[in-house]
């Protein structure tokens, strides 16, 4: 029988009496409870939720998919982690838990003897553990406080997942948004006191990993007030454009610059340091891991690193900085270096232009309404462009000055969405900054307000919605004041929202205010100038000082490709496949696309293909084709093809003197296959 120490005996006992004062009595056990659980508990009970409450309800398997496709980003970055953490507890009747902003569980590892036990309160994949469905959990609990929480068995609302210790941490974005929340689950008599800080330490990984892969054409800053903290999971982080100006900025940098979110558009670098950018540029050219002292504008010393774009800057580029650290033009004959998100920044309705006829005709309508007080509504698969239009849009037209405001309605718990568009005053709600935050409609205001995935909007928010934008005022929560606001409105859905109409999803009277000009874009498949596009994209990537091409086979194969994730997903592989080529490479072949494309384009699994690699490979695969002979003879015979291949591998490598990429160019695979094969060899 499992030994149960005494403060976790100790500590039941005293959230047994919490639980009877709280649901007995009616009265506050403040001095019991954690403020974040009691908190949650008062969200729970005016909820009308029940304690005693035992059914879960099935995980939503057709859900989860929807929601892993959703969170791709999150779960490639998060994955990893996911696994090394498990790593750190196994063995300890625990489990791992990845989940969605809404609360739904994406992934998650645990011990065998413990998931049985989750598994009678569907704590698996597809199940939701919002606080609105499970009660006070530290999933659903974390997402409702933004921040990361313990919640101890009878802590739990529902009786029935009193067995539970939990602890979580949520995750953000680099633009700040609220991604999902990572979780440790366990038995109640196995707490660990340490589990709260695992989880925080892992969400921080994978924000940083999301911060550098946002931004990673940018240059990055990393800075903190102690020297052994820079380069560990301590430091801030700040985004620099080629200009110097501020483009992302990560939680630790603006608590320790003392910054708001939303003054990073109005902020240079030298507005906030002493030192110029040149001698950081300089320095970071000089040697890339030292650091240099800096001091901030208010006296703080700092020190800094910088690396990213601007430590591979060629010598003798101009400095955009001078000696004061003051902005200074560019001599008018050197042109600045464009990386592919200054190029997406900077992105018209005439730049998206590259031939085919549907876009052409959207492209066509959006121009003819350019400065008018017409909304638009943009509908198209997942992918396809819509948010590339509204910035297109918003930038080709009298308001690209202004700021360009986006709301993914899909991506924000119901809860919280309604804070999130129209703002809230001090102490509007249990939770809520005691100095009240600006909504995304206000911030908006003199520029474009995009709400993506507008369809899956609240029904109980379409009506506030529509009255502002009828008034042209947003009255924040918690406040009886309105205030006037200029926004033009960008809509888009992957949803037919006359469908969702129809069937009473979506208010009939907002789609109409919506609908002021529909524009469906087409799917990459359905588009007749992907070739033109592939050039665009490899010329974006590639940056001015690399001519980089596609072999007339990877082409054809791009032409009569799917596509599933449309332009997004094209984008992806072009970034990998110039990644993956050497520095002499210009023409990128199928060896250097992803392996699943790899695959799906049609290209012979490296088995089979085996004849075809040595017809290509010359002498040396001809020795291995005399020794595959007896092999034909005995097609069934699986572990003697394993060892020509193997054979021929270890020949082609040799006479490549161990070149992995000119090794897997001969042999007719990827350099990930090759090496996945080499591991397994």
């Amino acid at each position: 029988m499992m030994q149960v120490p005494f403060s976790v005996e100790a500590r039941s006992v005293s959230l047994q009496e919490a639980r009877s004062l709280y649901f007995g009595r009616g009265e506050l056990p403040e001095a019991l409870l954690d403020q974040n659980v009691l908190r949650s508990w008062e969200r729970c009970r005016q909820a009308g939720l029940d304690p005693a409450r035992i059914e879960c309800g099935e995980p939503n398997v057709r859900g989860v998919a929807e929601a892993r496709e959703r969170n791709r980003t999150l779960m490639s970055h998060a994955q990893p982690v996911l696994e090394h953490l498990f790593e750190q507890i196994r063995n300890s009747h625990s489990m791992v838990i990845l989940a969605d902003a809404r609360g739904m569980v994406l992934q998650s590892y645990g011990d065998a003897d413990f998931l049985s036990r989750a598994d009678q309160v569907s704590l698996h994949p597809g199940a939701s553990w919002h606080e609105f469905e499970r009660g006070t959990n530290a999933i659903g609990t974390a997402l409702a406080e933004r921040g990361a929480v313990n919640v101890f068995g009878s802590e739990h609302f529902f009786e029935g997942n009193a067995f539970l210790t939990c602890s979580a941490s949520p995750i953000q974005d680099a633009q700040g948004r609220l991604m999902g929340v990572l979780d440790i689950s366990s038995d109640f008599r196995a707490f660990q006191r340490h589990s709260l800080g695992l989880v925080k330490m892992s969400s921080r990984i994978i924000e940083k990993r999301l911060f550098e892969s946002e931004f990673a054409h940018q240059g990055l800053l990393s800075f903190h007030t102690r020297p052994d903290h820079v380069g560990s999971l301590c430091e801030a982080l700040l985004a620099i454009s080629a200009d110097g100006d501020l483009v992302g900025a990560d939680q630790a940098a603006l608590e320790l610059l003392g910054l708001r979110r939303e003054d990073l558009p109005r902020r240079h670098y030298s507005m906030l340091f002493d030192v110029p950018l040149g001698t950081l540029i300089d320095r970071a050219r000089r040697d890339p891991s030292s650091l240099i002292a800096i001091s901030g504008r208010n006296g703080e010393r700092f020190y800094a690193r910088l690396r990213g774009n601007f430590a591979s800057m060629p010598t003798g580029s101009p400095s955009l900085v001078d000696a004061k650290g003051e902005r200074v033009s560019r001599p008018a004959k050197v042109e600045p270096e464009m990386t592919p998100a200054m190029l997406h920044a900077r992105m018209t309705l005439k730049s998206l232009s590259t031939g085919d006829e549907r876009l052409q005709a959207a492209i066509d309508k959006g121009t003819r309404i350019l400065g008018r007080d017409i909304p638009i509504l943009i509908q198209g698969e997942s992918g396809a462009g819509k948010e590339m239009f509204a910035k297109a849009f918003h930038n080709s037209g009298p308001r690209a000055l202004g700021p360009f405001v986006a709301l993914n309605c899909a991506a924000i718990p119901e809860t919280l969405i309604e804070s999130e568009l129209f703002g809230y005053s001090g102490g509007a709600f249990t939770g809520a900054r005691k100095e009240g935050a600006i909504g995304k409609i206000q911030q908006a205001h003199g520029g474009t307000l995009f709400l993506d995935e507008v369809g899956d909007m609240p029904m109980s928010l379409q009506a506030r919605l529509l009255r502002v934008l009828q008034e042209r005022c947003v009255t924040p929560l918690g406040t009886n004041k309105s205030i006037p606001v200029d926004i033009t409105l960008v809509c888009a859905t992957h949803r037919k929202l006359k469908e969702e109409v129809a069937r009473g999803g979506f208010r009939e009277d907002l789609y109409y205010r919506l609908n002021g000009l529909c524009i469906n874009l087409p799917s990459l498949r359905e588009r007749s100038d992907i070739d033109r596009l592939i050039e665009k994209l490899l010329r974006e990537e590639a940056g001015p000082n690399r001519k980089v091409e596609v072999s007339h086979k990877v082409m054809q194969a791009f032409l009569s490709y799917r596509w599933p994730g449309n332009i997004r997903q094209l984008n992806n592989v072009i970034r990998v496949a110039i990644a993956l080529l050497d520095d002499d490479e210009e023409i990128i072949e199928t060896w250097h696309l992803p392996d699943d494309v790899f695959e799906e384009i049609g290209e012979i699994t490296p088995a089979a293909c085996a004849a075809p690699a040595m017809m290509r490979a010359g002498p040396v695969m001809a020795d291995a084709r005399s020794a595959a002979a007896p092999a034909s003879a005995a097609a069934t015979n699986f572990g003697r093809l394993e060892e020509i291949e193997r054979d021929m591998i270890q020949r082609t490598l040799e006479a490549e003197n161990g070149n992995i990429s000119s090794a897997a160019r001969r042999l007719g695979i990827s350099r990930n296959t090759l090496y996945r094969k080499l591991g397994r060899f």
